[in-house]
């Protein structure tokens, strides 16, 4: 009953030798492993403990640079980024948020020097986060395309990612900046890239200097003319452009416009003031040189049908792309599989409509253009020039028109930069998430930084302790616990070495017996003979 419950505790493991077909049997007792685990428990409960200590803190002494990070949230919102453009219509970059003139500016504001400005243009990375309309698109042209629509794969393709919010990562392990004053400077990078942006794109003192800067004195009567005009022209273009944009209806504190004013002030100096001189000068001809004049004239005319010529191509060009276009082709497939065809014009096909519109444009500017230089000539060969009289009339109508242009420029100028400042651009650029620092907040990355290598090493110790335990339990349960090399015949010996123990102390018992009775017949002759 003992050896049955004995070897209850035991587990036997076969391992078949296939070369010499010899098997071998290795028992592990499973309280035995226990035993082992309990005994190698504390020692791994050290070893893991102490390796949960050191881990973070060598890891916060050799990677702590990796998480000297600084992040901030800012968006754009104006017409145009979701395109990609700026507030100018030209591409966007958002690098330009490093700009070294935006560093410079926050460095000079801090009072700190400039030695160290490449490294932290360096140390900043810019992150854009796709708009979720985007990712949307996406998904709708990626469920069609699988459904076995190309055309939606290429309109998948067509797609175009224009980030509205970025993220703004500083790591300022390379610089001298620690803690608070890296937050600080980070925070004024922010702050002066809103002042860079605005200057950008919102003050107009590079339009007021490209109109100023021509001195209309150094040119003839009638090409000061078309310098005035071409100034009026930018003007009024520039002006329109502001009033498309303008949705408010937007007057302006400092000069009392709006937009719309200020296009009527424009038509009229161009239509009154500049059409008076210039028909006084024609008519009269009034020129500083007759012959250089119509050298210029016969020139301007010549160039002008050149680029006539030029933006007819263009023309005919881009009205053939679009009568050949073939618009894009979407199929919708409803709940019982049927399909509805649409066509829809791309981006392509909008950009084709936008240069022929161009084109038309061009074409008809320099038409007139031709016309009105022809006139010029032919008054010029058939008419003696003005008296000295009649051009000092002249230059004193060219000074006051100047003045003129000159004031309303001034009021462009003050009208638009309110408008950017307190509607257009006012919350074109926002910090939605500025940075911040702390000691919790870096320990924390740290430590989530740590867990991954930390998890991994205690599992790798745990294994190692479960597998010390199960090889120590093995070797002292073989050693304690030897099985006989066949058990069937080896219980069969010892069965029979049992029943001949049995029969001999049997045999010892009877004989114990015989030799109680001897003695007692002995004692009882003895008995006899005495009586």
């Amino acid at each position: 009953m003992n050896d049955e419950k004995n070897q209850k505790h035991y587990l036997n493991i076969t391992l078949e030798n296939e070369e010499e077909k010899n098997k071998e049997e290795v028992v592990i007792s499973f309280s035995g492993f226990i035993r082992q685990l309990k005994r190698f428990f504390l020692i791994w409960l050290c070893i893991a403990i102490v390796v949960g200590i050191l881990l973070p803190v060598g890891y916060a002494i050799f990677a702590s640079d990796q998480h000297k990070n600084l992040s901030a949230l800012v968006s754009f919102n104006y017409n145009g980024i979701e395109s990609g453009k700026a507030p100018d219509g030209s591409t966007f970059y958002s690098e330009s948020i490093k700009n070294p003139v935006v560093i410079e500016k926050a460095l000079t504001s801090l009072g700190h020097d400039l030695t160290e400005l490449e490294s932290i243009r360096q140390g900043i990375s810019i992150e854009g986060i796709i708009p979720a309309d985007a990712q949307d698109r996406i998904t709708m042209y990626k469920s069609i395309y699988e459904q076995g629509n190309l055309n939606a794969g290429e309109r998948m393709l067509e797609v175009k990612i224009y980030p509205t919010q970025y993220r703004i990562i500083f790591n300022y392990s390379k610089t001298s900046f620690q803690g608070r004053d890296a937050v600080e400077l980070f925070n004024t990078i922010l702050t002066s890239y809103s002042e860079y942006f605005f200057e950008t794109y919102g003050f107009n003192e590079a339009l007021g200097s490209a109109v100023t800067s021509l001195d209309y004195t150094e040119y003839d009567y009638s090409q000061a003319i078309d310098v005035f005009d071409s100034t009026l022209s930018t003007l009024q273009e520039y002006v329109n452009n502001l009033s498309s944009k303008d949705t408010t209806r937007f007057r302006s504190t400092k000069t009392g416009y709006t937009f719309s004013d200020l296009k009527e002030s424009i038509a009229t100096i161009r239509d009154v003031d500049l059409d008076v001189i210039s028909s006084y000068i024609n008519v009269n001809v009034v020129t500083k040189d007759k012959n250089t004049l119509l050298s210029y004239y016969n020139y301007r005319i010549e160039n002008l049908n050149r680029q006539k010529k030029i933006a007819e191509d263009e023309l005919k060009a881009v009205t053939e792309a679009i009568q050949n276009y073939e618009k894009d082709t979407i199929i919708v497939y409803g709940e019982n599989q049927d399909a509805s065809q649409y066509t829809q014009a791309s981006e392509a096909y909008d950009n084709l409509i936008s240069k022929k519109i161009s084109a038309q444009k061009s074409v008809s500017t320099y038409t007139q253009k031709i016309d009105q230089y022809q006139k010029r000539v032919s008054e010029l060969n058939g008419k003696t020039t003005a008296s000295e009289q009649k051009m000092k009339k002249v230059e004193a109508d060219l000074d006051n028109l100047n003045t003129k242009i000159n004031e309303l420029l001034k009021k462009v100028n003050a009208t638009a930069n309110e408008y950017y400042e307190t509607v257009y651009l006012s919350n074109s650029y926002n910090i939605l998430v500025p940075a911040s620092s702390s000691a919790l907040m870096t320990t924390k990355s740290i430590l989530k930084a740590a867990l991954e290598p930390f998890l991994i090493l205690e599992a790798l110790l745990f294994v190692i302790y479960f597998g010390i335990a199960f090889v120590q339990a093995l070797v002292v349960t073989n050693k304690t616990v030897a099985l006989p090399e066949n058990p069937v015949s080896d219980n069969t010996e010892i069965l029979k070495e049992t029943e001949k123990d049995k029969k001999t102390d049997e045999n010892q018992t009877d004989n114990t017996e015989i030799l109680k009775e001897t003695e007692k017949d002995k004692k009882t002759d003895e008995n006899q003979t005495e009586i």
